[in-house]
């Protein structure tokens, strides 16, 4: 047996878990039943790959970028507590319950392609390490509660299928909104995040004009470059936190932020540079997104006519940063902000009143979903709405992590927990359930799982099916910003040449 389990975290680990390369097996999978040639599948799977590769570099950059940031926050507030950190909880639970994650993460994928394939439920769960983590923490928080491994196997791939399926759905009258078509989907366990968003945005921000409508004098002219625009504004707070550190605790402490500074100048041009890497990896993940776009629409065309009629792709977080570039950092920023009142609650009742963890405002989840639910916000209320649902996200992601670790067990006091909305609302509910113990908590689970499955179906045939609209009194968005090949492979968009460039050769008689 012990084979199949290194066969089982073998795929898990090296293919299943790595976005890229189940990126790269599904856009060829869909060349393959478009019947494209072996170039062009080659070719379609590799561009796929890459273009998730180059999501992953932009995010390896964007979180060594932020690292010092969280540094310098730490000595300018003195704020002490857990910071939620995905990875980090994922690998330590690894050392103990490594082998059935790997088997019900296995489990989980195969439960939702069967969902997809006969349910109306038609999507296609792509984000593979998202995957994983939600997979460890249904192992965690069932295996905590004394289940077998079986049991936690079975019941937790079944709960993981579910999930897979029925999030993309709840969330997609809202992403329809964002994209203006039902080309993808959102992939991503900050569902419950993004679906607050819209609905905050809508309630707070009809008459609200668009983060992208921006007027700005002719003198603030290149603000409206994303990158200078998320450079610049990153740049000012990294110096703002930097000299506040500096000033609260001294160079010795707030130099090591930048693992040591020569003296006062370097380290202030440290921040600088740091500001300015945000910038470059955020214009790195778009160019990853757009790439990744260009390939997969198409090649799923193919998968929803042979395999899983009518699939969508539902992709990672990303995907939507860029139908709404300038939401994206507002929608940063006041999550951040959301974080830090949240730390402040829990420091000053919640913490001393129930006893409730203080979790720090992390700053890559706050980024990434908090970028995510400016842009969902902004879909449908606008500026303000994109400050909103930002600040509720930030709010959901810092208290619900607190409560969360209420039911992980021993890795209640790892210092770190699950960041997202998602892993926090449905890892209590099941935490809750699953306590019962014997025969009547796997009962509740199921029924828990069953629950979501059907509130899904229904959202998906009463609301997505019918093209409800959740903001009908704003201009409907733009169509994706990104050429993709037409269906039948003969011919690919025509881009404009560039002003000023000569005039190409007449074709030969």
């Amino acid at each position: 047996m012990d084979w199949l389990v290194a066969v089982a975290e073998f795929l898990v680990n090296e293919i299943l878990s790595v976005p890229a390369f189940l990126i790269g097996i599904i856009t060829a999978v869909g060349l393959i039943a478009l019947r494209r040639s072996t170039g062009q599948v080659v070719g379609g799977a590799m561009k796929a790959t890459l273009g998730f590769l180059l999501i992953g570099a932009g995010a390896t950059l964007v979180v060594a970028s932020l690292d010092p940031l969280g540094a310098l926050i730490q000595s300018a507030t003195g704020a002490q507590g857990v910071i939620p950190t995905n990875e980090a909880i994922v690998g330590i639970a690894q050392e103990s319950y490594g082998a059935q994650v790997a088997w019900l993460m296995i489990c989980g994928f195969a439960v939702s392609l069967v969902l997809a394939r006969f349910t109306p439920l038609r999507y296609v769960f792509l984000t593979g390490h998202h995957t994983l983590f939600m997979a460890t923490l249904l192992t965690i928080v069932l295996a905590s509660a004394g289940y077998s491994s079986g049991v936690t196997v079975a019941l937790g791939g079944a709960l993981l299928g579910i999930l897979m399926v029925s999030l993309p759905a709840f969330a997609h009258p809202w992403t329809r909104r964002v994209t203006g078509d039902d080309s993808v989907a959102i992939g991503h366990f900050g569902t419950a995040g993004y679906v607050a968003a819209g609905a905050v945005g809508r309630l707070v921000g009809r008459s609200s004009k668009s983060t992208e409508d921006m007027k700005l004098p002719e003198s603030l002219r290149f603000l409206r470059d994303a990158m200078v625009a998320t450079a610049l504004s990153m740049m000012v707070m990294y110096v703002v936190v930097a000299l506040i550190a500096l000033g609260r605790v001294g160079q010795e402490e707030s130099f090591e932020a930048f693992g040591g500074a020569e003296n006062v100048g370097n380290f202030l041009m440290l921040a600088v540079t740091q500001g300015l890497q945000f910038g470059v990896a955020v214009a790195v993940i778009l160019f990853g997104v757009r790439t990744i776009l260009g390939e997969l629409v198409p090649a799923f065309q193919g998968i929803a006519a042979k395999v899983v009629p009518g699939a969508i792709p539902a992709l990672d977080a990303p995907i939507v940063f860029p139908y709404a570039q300038n939401a994206v950092l507002v929608g940063f920023v006041s999550s951040f902000t959301g974080g830090l009142i949240g730390l402040a609650v829990l420091s000053l009742w919640l913490n001393p009143a129930l006893g409730l963890a203080l979790i720090l405002p992390g700053l890559v989840p706050h980024f990434f979903t908090g970028g995510a639910a400016g842009v969902y916000g902004n879909a449908t209320g606008g500026r303000r709405g994109a400050v909103a649902g930002g600040f509720v996200n930030g709010l959901l992601i810092t208290f619900l992590p607190a409560l969360l670790l209420e039911v992980l067990g021993d890795f209640g006091s790892a210092n770190t927990t699950f960041g997202d909305t998602d892993f926090g609302w449905f890892g209590i509910l099941v935490g809750y359930s699953a306590d019962i113990g014997s025969a009547g908590g796997l009962v509740v689970v199921a029924l828990l799982g069953l629950v979501v499955l059907g509130a899904a179906w229904l959202v998906q045939k009463k609301v997505v099916e019918p093209g409800w609209d959740p903001a009908p009194g704003r201009a409907k968005p733009a169509a994706a910003p990104v050429e993709v090949a037409p269906a039948d492979g003969t011919a690919f968009a025509k881009i404009a040449p560039p002003r000023g460039a000569p005039a190409p050769p007449a074709p030969p008689a």
